[in-house]
């Protein structure tokens, strides 16, 4: 039978929340009365952790993920003993090492070498099993010419390195670690992957918590999905990985579709179009001049803001970003097919019109754009109601956020409608490259050259070729 190394029973943490005007009238009276959380109303409180259960077994890795607040790292803070949960009990077995706040405890006006002794005693080494072990802390956080140096010259990513290195070189039984790759470089995050593999061939515990999903895939045998303080899913790390990307997307879809009916709200309120008389341009219908419109447009398209303008003789009457399942979406994945619909209402007849659009990242600067006339294709004829289509079956860019421009001209470049970065959408991959465009490839390799294949964003193993069966 299998030995739980942590044991979690219905864990609720409540944090009161800050109000000004109510007060205890003294500390020690709300400690007698227990009344620091019971008389509180329930807005003033904060459920950090609501009713938490689970089970780590001996020797396994187990993952926490969710969004920033969800009560994961509150939850490790149980775990360690840091906090102590307001209802249910944790029970741990065998030592404990926190990778939870690195180096707290460090004193900024002593050296490197001084703090590490102190820092080892506080997790439950004596000075000689430190003695023993100094020089491996020294080597694995690589600050051989610094330890004599006090703490406090030391940058944030050396601080980090150190306390790291004395936590993992405990020799603790569970091993909990929160976000901790992040403390330094690409090299160090893998040496601190080579030391969590070592503990799992040693048979040791670990609990990670990490937004690193590609991690928790890879390196986990169960994974906890916590929600606001509640369990969402747990189980197998894929299963509940891919749940938890459903509902983050999910929740960028309602975001990204609020925020582009607000600005698209904003673009009516704030009209750019006026409409005067051309000088020595009039048109005679039925012996009467008829002014021809002018419409103000921006000098440097590349230099104005989210807009609309036009003489709405075509108008653009809706616009949708269709994924590869024909819904409506904001978020799509790199790779999959989208394709962009106009619909359009033309107020009479008209026989010069293009079509276009433009792609632009998050910083408004535009990364391609198209349109009709620049794909060779002549307008004859647009009456009545009628839907344009753009088509990109393999969309072909780095994750990001990114803004469309949509638009119906004449020829000459009068603007029928013009709609400038009015829909956003957002591209999600698992592969982290860089700039927009990310065309298919391949690698060859000849056979003198060995390397290996990334695995997720922090895992390597041995190359394949693309078509090889996955482990």
């Amino acid at each position: 039978m299998s030995r739980l190394a942590i044991h979690a029973q219905h864990v609720s943490k409540i944090y009161r929340r800050f109000a000004h005007k109510r007060q205890f009238a003294t500390l020690k009276s709300a400690i007698l009365t227990g009344s620091l959380v019971r008389d509180l109303r329930p807005e003033e409180t904060f459920r950090a952790l609501d009713d938490v259960s689970f089970d780590v077994e001996a020797g396994r890795t187990y993952g926490i993920v969710g969004r920033n607040g969800s009560g994961k790292s509150t939850m490790l803070k149980c775990i360690a003993g840091i906090t102590k949960p307001t209802t249910g009990t944790v029970t741990v077995s065998g030592r404990i090492s926190a990778l939870i706040e690195l180096g707290a405890g460090f004193h900024p006006e002593i050296s490197g070498r001084e703090n590490v002794f102190i820092n080892g005693i506080m997790l439950g080494l004596s000075k000689a099993e430190i003695e023993r072990r100094f020089d491996d802390i020294v080597d694995f956080a690589d600050l051989a010419p610094f330890i004599d140096a006090p703490v406090k010259t030391y940058s944030s990513g050396m601080y980090m390195r150190l306390g790291f290195a004395v936590a993992v070189n405990v020799d603790p039984d569970v091993l909990l670690v929160d976000e901790v790759l992040a403390v330094g470089d690409e090299g160090f995050a893998h040496k601190c992957l080579d030391k969590f593999a070592e503990f799992r061939r040693r048979g040791k515990t670990i609990l990670l918590v990490t937004h690193s999903l590609g991690l928790v895939e890879r390196f986990c045998d169960e994974a906890l999905w916590l929600d606001k303080g509640r369990v969402r899913a747990v189980g197998d790390p894929k299963r509940v990985v891919d749940a938890y990307v459903t509902e983050v997307e999910e929740s960028e879809e309602a975001h990204l579709a609020a925020q582009d009916a607000r600005a698209r709200e904003l673009a009516e309120q704030r009209p750019q179009v006026s409409v005067s008389a051309a000088p020595g341009d009039a048109a005679r219908d039925g012996g009467q001049a008829v002014a021809a419109p002018v419409v103000d447009v921006p000098a440097d398209m590349f230099q104005v803001g989210a807009g609309r303008w036009g003489s709405r003789d075509v108008e653009i009457t809706r616009v949708d970003l269709i994924g590869p399942d024909g819904t409506p979406s904001h978020v799509f994945h790199a790779g999959e097919s989208l394709t962009i619909t106009l619909a359009l209402e033309a107020r009479a007849p008209v026989k010069d019109f293009v079509f276009g659009l433009g792609l632009f990242n998050a910083d408004g600067v535009c990364i391609y754009g198209t349109n009709t006339n620049i794909e060779e294709m002549s307008s004859q004829e647009f009456s009545g109601s009628g839907e344009v289509g753009f088509v990109m079956d393999d969309l072909a860019l780095t994750e990001g956020t990114y803004k469309l421009d949509v638009a119906v001209h004449k020829l000459d470049g009068f603007p029928y409608d013009y709609h400038r970065q009015l829909y956003t959408f957002r591209v999600k991959s698992r592969v982290k490259d860089v700039g927009f465009f990310r065309p298919k490839h391949s690698w060859t390799f000849s056979p003198s050259i060995r390397l290996t294949r990334l695995d997720g964003p922090e895992g390597w193993r041995p190359h394949m070729p693309d078509d090889a069966p996955r482990r």
